[in-house]
């Protein structure tokens, strides 16, 4: 069947960077769900019961930031142009007005310092709540270079794609996710334990409990306690989904080791706080406590590489 495409753009805020923002959304270079060479970003959705496959890049900075894309596959038209532009735009927070952020940021001299240097990143969301608590699963008590590598193999594994090791790979839908048996996730490394905890959390999905517009009127303690009655979801994961799958900008996961490093050696104190301690001293960039989280992980990014 002959592919078809069609372009689309989108008009970010001032300022805006695709490259850190995507960097913070995929946090490893190995991500094959996310994928980024270095000017454009590539994703593929099933949509319809139809592949498509994403390409957007940044052709304008500056005070008129403009982002360019296109939608390919089997069946392209104006309905999935569109939804794929309302999913990059929850992605990639265009609906976000971080102006009070950076009016804050600009009072503390730390902060600021920080800020400046990855002006124009915004904080990135999960697709949808199931991919946000699938990598919360995926990523419990493993080091997230392995949670991802079990993602991609996941991913792979589901993808209908005629070539499933591709650079990129759609995230499965919870109907294909539910079609695998324990044991085949079991073979890609994932404990007997996240098997039965992913299947769960895709029936939940598949029955509808996980819909967005069920979730962003709720407050985070609403949402929180929602959360922890999926089996599976503790703390970390529950303040996980809220700041990176619900966009909570004042969510920090505190039981998270990196960015707990990441955060006192930023203060430059001797030794990681814990979980209470955390809090107590994100208490001055509160409400955005989250987006602290993001600039520290973007920080190490730059460290090894990654952002020039």
């Amino acid at each position: 069947m002959n592919q078809a495409a069609s372009r689309f753009t989108l008009s970010p805020p001032a300022p805006f960077r695709l490259d850190l923002t995507v960097w913070a959304l995929r946090r490893q270079a190995h991500n094959q769900i996310d994928s980024w060479d270095g000017e454009i970003y590539r994703r593929a959705w099933q949509y319809s019961g139809n592949r498509l496959e994403v390409r957007l890049w940044q052709t304008q900075a500056g005070r008129t930031p403009l982002l360019e894309g296109e939608v390919q596959g089997n069946c392209v038209d104006a309905s999935s142009v569109a939804w794929v532009s309302r999913q990059l735009s929850w992605m990639l927070s265009l609906d976000q007005d971080l102006r009070p952020f950076y009016a804050m940021a600009a009072s503390d001299l730390r902060l600021a310092a920080l800020a400046d240097r990855f002006q124009g990143f915004r904080p990135p969301r999960f697709s949808s709540l199931f991919e946000a608590l699938s990598n919360a699963i995926a990523c419990q008590q493993l080091s997230l270079h392995v949670g991802i590598l079990l993602l991609n193999r996941m991913a792979r594994l589901c993808s209908n794609a005629p070539e499933a090791t591709n650079s990129f790979v759609p995230f499965p839908n919870p109907a294909t996710l539910l079609q695998l048996e324990a044991a085949s996730l079991r073979s890609l490394g994932f404990s007997i334990q996240k098997a039965k905890f992913l299947h769960g959390i895709a029936e939940t999905a598949a029955a509808g409990q996980l819909a967005r517009e069920n979730w962003q009127g709720l407050s985070n303690s609403e949402a929180a306690q929602r959360l922890h009655q999926l089996r599976g979801i503790g703390r970390w994961s529950t303040e996980y989904v809220l700041l990176r799958g619900l966009g909570r900008l004042d969510v920090f996961p505190g039981d998270d080791v990196g960015a707990r490093k990441a955060l006192y050696q930023w203060l430059e104190e001797k030794s990681a706080p814990d979980y209470t301690q955390v809090a107590k001293r994100l208490q001055p960039w509160q409400p955005y406590a989250g987006m602290l989280y993001f600039l520290l992980l973007l920080n190490r990014l730059e460290k090894e590489g990654h952002i020039p």
